[in-house]
């Protein structure tokens, strides 16, 4: 028996291992450049809690409640534990398993004599059963469930970086509105002294009704832009506080979006981009898992062992003393025939790992693409600052030329009117660009990981 118990085994195991080959996408490697295309002269290190260094408490408060209390970043948590569960699970499957069961039963019959017998019995056992793990089948089911949780810790982290980023972004909006806002009022109180002024000369008649209808729609035009601006500023604070996840609501303010501190541009290198990215790590980890997810679906075709075995014993009433009783005993199961469903197996494990590989080469092409667009935002937005500064201040002297000019009686009001909507259009450029510059260094810290470390990830 036991020559054919080996025979048989062979003989299986040759028929398993004529499974399929299949063929697999070779990805171009993603190698770093030796230096980004837009060069930029870094500042400092990139800080765990980046934005502290805008100088603005409230800021940070906004962005750490969201880190704390965003409903995106609860569920990247809990698929965390979903995925670690799984890989639990399948560390499981490495080792025995081991039951206990029991019975007891009471019985009355009629023996051979025809008369009544009354029984008590109870069969307690223990049985074990183990799949040995010849192939590394059970192995790699475990390798691909472990890299899927280190994965959806780098999607975890990944969530963490894009609120962090989406609030900060969003609490330097919320400044910039209330700038537009105060320019704004300040504009209408402006114009609000210019129809005073234009009102009581036309009623004087030293100049003509034109001129106060040309103040009087100039001064519509601006109070229009007040409503807008609030509802602006209560829409950026009910987004605000989504991310936070609270109800809709005011959101306080630290300090102004023109006594911010501009923050320091990180440091880094292409050569490290890869190590300090969590979206990059998910994928790398996505990849790991796809591998070893197609190794164990072509090792489905070779064959399994296991082993079992049971111990007891037999208590009755009608024995003296109790009966052990035991078992033991192993099995090889190959796949002789499943109608192309393990071929299908394979290939659709092949065709997940070219996709996870497309994915991750595409990742890292993304991340370093959304480097250097970062530091060339960066360095547009300062330059686009200082000429805005510098337009503002000469579109502020003119303004106050040609408001001397007209109350000289030397212009039109038409000049002094130029004058004031040019004005008033540089200021509300100038507070979108500042914000866009230090938006810009939002984008950039996110843009290198900010601050994120693989060894972080529970490995």
């Amino acid at each position: 028996m036991r020559r054919a118990f080996a025979s048989l085994s062979l003989a299986l195991l040759a028929a398993a291992c004529a499974g399929p080959r299949v063929q697999t996408a070779e990805v171009e490697p993603v190698t770093p450049p030796a230096d980004w295309r837009t060069r930029i002269a870094a500042e400092a290190p990139i800080e765990a809690r980046w934005w502290r260094g805008f100088g603005d408490p409230q800021l940070a408060a906004v962005v750490e409640r969201a880190l704390e209390r965003n409903p995106d970043i609860a569920i990247a948590i809990g698929r965390v534990r979903e995925a670690r569960a799984a890989e639990l699970n399948a560390r499981s499957a490495l080792l025995p398993t081991v039951e206990a069961s029991g019975g007891v039963s009471q019985a009355r019959s009629v023996n051979a004599f025809g008369l009544p017998t009354e029984a008590t019995g109870a069969q307690p056992q223990f049985q074990a059963a183990w799949e040995i793990d010849a192939f590394g089948r059970l192995a790699d089911g475990r390798a691909a469930a472990r890299a899927q949780w280190i994965a959806s810790q780098a999607a975890r982290d990944a969530v963490r970086l894009s609120i962090a980023s989406t609030a900060a972004s969003g609490y330097l909006t919320l400044l910039a509105l209330d700038a537009r806002l105060t320019v704004t009022r300040e504009t209408l109180e402006a114009r609000t002294d210019s129809l005073r002024l234009i009102r009581r000369r036309v009623e004087e008649g030293y100049s003509p009704k034109l001129e106060l209808e040309q103040a009087e729609a100039d001064y519509q035009a601006a109070a229009k832009l007040v409503p807008a601006a609030r509802e602006a500023i209560t829409r950026q604070e009910n987004a605000l506080r989504l991310l936070t996840g609270d109800l809709p609501g005011p959101v306080d303010r630290g300090a102004s979006l023109s006594t911010l501190v501009t923050a320091p541009i990180p440091e880094g290198l292409p050569s490290q981009l890869l190590a300090r990215r969590p979206d990059v790590a998910q994928a790398e980890q996505t990849l790991v898992a796809a591998d070893r997810s197609l190794s164990a679906a072509r090792k489905r075709f070779l064959p399994t062992v296991r082993l079992t075995g049971a111990a007891g014993a037999a208590i009755s009433s009608l024995l003296d003393d109790p009966v052990t009783i035991w078992s033991i005993g192993g099995s090889v199961l190959a796949p002789l025939f499943q109608g192309g469903r393990l071929r299908a197996g394979v290939e659709g494990a092949a065709a997940q790992r070219d996709q996870a590989a497309e994915s991750y080469r595409r990742t890292a092409l993304t991340a370093f693409r959304e480097v250097d667009d970062a530091l060339a935002g960066v360095i547009s937005a300062d330059a686009q600052l200082r000429i805005g500064t510098a337009q503002r201040a000469a579109l502020a002297e003119s303004y106050r030329l040609a408001r001397n000019r007209y109350r000289a009686g030397y212009s039109p009001f038409l000049e002094e009117l130029d004058a004031q909507r040019g004005l008033l259009a540089a200021e509300l450029a100038l507070v979108q660009t500042r914000a866009d510059a230090l938006t810009a260094r939002v984008t950039l810290y996110r843009a290198l990981g900010g601050g994120w470390s693989g060894e972080a990830l529970e490995r």
